[in-house]
């Protein structure tokens, strides 16, 4: 007797909804196993690592907080992934986007105007995307991999990220911490309330509601569904690839520069050598949880901003390592991505009969 993988004749509609469902499902059996083998009481375990985010005003505004940035760039990587655009340095245009929209607080520091903050915005989005624009062009101009431009693109962006927070942007009263001056008044976004959720989930939201119009109800939509599932069909209709990698980069740069700025004039309140914990990483997992939908990304979005306080909650609680609290999101990357096999195969029992016979033929 022997399993083997049947190809469908069509991609199934029932797994492309459950897929995610039971990548999610796995993931808590093999968290379950591993608290076990640590010696955890598992159902503790899980309690407080998806359970206990929830329970309390101040975790449920900390998901929030998270949950606003991995959505910003997820929705944005979720329309690159469509068109197979496979951007995978979001981390890299989160730094970026920060860096450039701290030129505003760092150099004009005395501009206190609700323009402050708009003009921060807007020079996060545009250092995010023209950091996007850069494996864009090493596609379109030499057909370099952008997998591996926009992910080494990464590293560059977070050394100079380091390198201006220990040199000209050091705040010389800051006791010679690696640290920019803290932001102050416009140059922080206004919350909502009196705790630490800002305006950056209200733009998070906003993104979603237009890529959701443009992914259904405009020809640029229809375009980059159209290379993404055919591009020989995407050539006769007459469709550019190359401005959609441009299109495509760009905008989810320009998304991720805004979580950055969002993060240093969030919960930040200045530069630092680390601005993200690797939101631009986990958002890929975000994408694809949420099924490239921009709806989807919204909700998957906070599902991984629980494991980042669940996480949280784990090592304080529990006692576990940080690296045993954060492999649930790589656990269940690989479950989603295994799981989207059943969309196009289905799992077939062969016996032994069968299997002489298809050897035969």
């Amino acid at each position: 007797m022997k399993l083997v993988l049947e190809k469908r004749s069509e991609h199934s509609e029932f797994m492309t909804l459950m897929s995610p469902l039971l990548a999610i499902a796995l993931t808590v059996f093999t968290g379950a196993i591993i608290f076990a083998i640590q010696g955890l009481n598992p159902f503790e375990a899980l309690y407080v690592y998806f359970i206990e985010p929830l329970t309390s005003m101040w975790s449920l505004e900390e998901v929030f907080v998270k949950a606003a940035p991995l959505i910003l760039i997820g929705a944005g990587l979720s329309v690159c992934y469509m068109a197979n655009v496979w951007n995978i340095g979001a981390e890299g245009q989160l730094t970026m986007g920060a860096i450039v929209g701290s030129i505003v607080p760092i150099v004009f520091t005395s501009w206190q105007s609700p323009l402050t903050l708009v003009a921060m915005i807007a020079l996060g989005a545009l250092g995010g995307a023209l950091y996007g624009a850069i494996p864009a062009f090493l596609k379109n101009r030499f057909n370099a991999n952008e997998i591996l431009t926009s992910l080494m693109l990464v590293y560059i962006a977070q050394l100079f990220l380091d390198w201006v927070v220990r040199g000209p942007w050091k705040d010389p009263k800051g006791f010679n911490f690696p640290q920019s001056i803290a932001f102050e008044g416009w140059q922080l976004f206004p919350t909502l309330g009196d705790g630490r959720v800002h305006i950056g989930i209200i733009l998070a939201v906003i993104a979603v509601v237009i890529l959701t119009v443009l992914m259904s109800r405009t020809l640029k939509g229809f375009e980059i569904l159209v290379i993404g599932n055919s591009p020989r069909a995407g050539r006769f209709a007459g469709f550019s690839r190359k401005k959609i990698v441009w299109f495509c980069l760009l905008l989810s740069g320009g998304l991720a520069g805004i979580a950055g700025i969002g993060e240093v004039a969030g919960p930040s309140g200045q530069l630092q050598p680390t601005v993200s914990p690797g939101y631009g990483f986990t958002a890929i997992i975000v994408a694809f949880l949420g099924r490239l939908n921009p709806i989807g990304v919204l909700f998957a979005g906070v599902m991984l901003a629980i494991t980042y306080i669940g996480g949280e909650a784990a090592q304080i609680d529990l006692g576990v390592s940080d690296k045993t609290a954060q492999v649930f999101q790589g656990i269940l990357l690989f479950f989603i991505l295994a799981c989207d096999t059943l969309i196009l195969y289905r799992i077939k029992m062969l016996t032994s009969t069968k299997q002489q016979s298809v050897a035969a033929e």
